[in-house]
């Protein structure tokens, strides 16, 4: 376990990464408390830092965000990606394991979270900055196919949102489209002020749009907002997100669709109100790399594509520095990204099924 001088060193990181609130890409808060903690990282991350000595990167060198190395999202099947603690009794005890979807004996990836709360209080943080108190929504979930295993951390953070709704009217819907149009129209025609949230993954929501069944009251609710998560988990063909979108709008009568942007290695999330442009949120950066140079990270208004790394600082007990296998472009120069498909060697699974 941690030393008391470790201790005390990711107590005030953990107090650091509750409180920031500069959104900015290149803001002086963020990247002081990104460098203390790959420092922090570098020393008690036994697999970054073994990462790290073969790159040949000496840790107390790097004093420069842009400077900092991403570990491949990769190494999240193959070990134990933690930061000073081990897995002995007391750490599972407290300790949530989320698990990625995949095929039939294909290998997951897994993150440990032994802190739930810093989870629980950052991803609050991110929806309510977005779109308000959580206690002014209900809240749908189809989510088919995360509901089916019981270690998807978007099922655990939906529930958390749930529970803070206070409403007994949210709940989760895996097949029974009929079920869900039934509360959504009790809900359209018993306003009470409240937002609806429908939330689903990608498929879920075309399968549910594409029924047959008549959804032209949903235009009646100004408080709907209808979320994807992404994710076609080899159910449906794979199409543009601007074609998802274009479906869903047509189909369900809403002026948008908004969008979720997170994954199983990643605690914090980024959020497209219906442009398909993410926001990064207090706790998480977008940066793009050269597809071609890992090493290589584009200027903030570089308009070409790149592969996405991620800077989320809720990862305090992970890794907060990945290279993802995601496409991303910059819209503007302050952060704000688009994802636009996969590698075409990685493996296709979660959020990330919407290719070129």
């Amino acid at each position: 376990m941690l030393s008391p001088e470790a201790a005390a060193m990711r107590e005030s990181l953990r107090q650091q990464i509750l409180t920031i609130s500069e959104r900015p890409l290149d803001s002086a808060p963020f990247e002081q408390l990104a460098v203390a903690v790959f420092q922090y990282q570098a020393t008690y991350n036994p697999i970054y830092r073994d990462y790290l000595q073969h790159l040949g990167v000496q840790s107390d060198a790097v004093t420069e965000l842009r400077r900092i190395p991403f570990m491949p999202i990769g190494f999240f099947k193959k070990h134990s990606v933690l930061t000073g603690l081990t897995a002995d009794a007391e750490f599972q005890k407290n300790t949530l394991t989320f698990a990625s979807s995949g095929t039939t004996g294909e290998q997951t990836s897994r993150h440990f979270v032994p802190d739930s709360a810093l989870y629980d209080a950052i991803s609050t943080h991110i929806f309510e900055q977005t779109y308000g108190p959580l206690s002014n929504f209900h809240i749908l979930a189809l989510l088919p196919s995360y509901l089916e295993r019981n270690n998807s951390s978007l099922v655990y953070m939906v529930q958390r949102f749930m529970d803070q709704t206070a409403s007994g009217k949210s709940g989760f819907f895996l097949h029974n489209h009929d079920e869900l149009t039934e509360q959504l129209r009790q809900l359209t025609q018993q306003p009470d002020q409240k937002k609806i949230l429908l939330i689903g993954v990608t498929f879920g929501l075309l399968d549910w749009a594409e029924s047959g069944t008549d959804l032209s009251f949903l235009a009646q609710n100004p408080n709907l907002v209808v979320m994807e998560t992404g994710g076609m988990k080899g159910r449906r063909q794979e199409l543009l997100r601007q074609e998802v979108h274009a479906i869903l709008t047509d189909q369900l009568g809403v002026q948008a669709i908004h969008s979720e942007y997170g994954m199983t290695e990643l605690l914090s999330q980024a959020y497209s109100v219906g442009n398909g442009v993410f926001r990064p949120s207090p706790t998480l950066r977008v940066f793009l790399r050269d597809i071609n140079d890992p090493f290589l990270l584009y200027p903030n208004d570089y308009k070409r594509a790149g592969g996405i790394n991620v800077v989320d600082l809720a990862n305090l007990d992970s890794c907060a520095f990945i290279e993802t296998q995601d496409l991303g472009q910059y819209t503007e120069d302050n952060g704000d990204f688009q994802v636009i498909g996969r590698f075409d060697n990685s493996d296709v699974r979660g959020c990330n099924l919407l290719v070129l």
